[in-house]
């Protein structure tokens, strides 16, 4: 199973209503470590499900895109517009 499998899960689960998380609540949520580079926008690019980033295939696979809170380590997940 692909690491990230499981925040796409629970953002499926959230039914699109928006959301944010912690790095220690997405931690939980994958059953591991983030990389160091989490702390970059760019990590959190918004690319297409096609993306050869796997991290962004999770959250746009269930409907998101994702925006990083500088300096709070929390992550808004906005379910993505038509």
């Amino acid at each position: 199973m692909p690491k990230y499998d499981p925040l796409e899960r629970y953002l499926r689960r959230k039914g699109g209503a928006e959301l944010e998380l912690s790095f220690a609540d997405i931690e939980r949520i994958i059953g591991g470590m983030l990389p160091n580079s989490a702390v970059r926008p760019q990590w959190w690019a918004n690319e297409g499900a096609d993306s050869r980033h796997v991290q962004a295939r999770s959250w746009r696979g269930a409907g998101y895109d994702a925006f990083l809170i500088q300096g709070a380590e929390r992550v808004r997940f906005a379910p993505r517009q038509a």
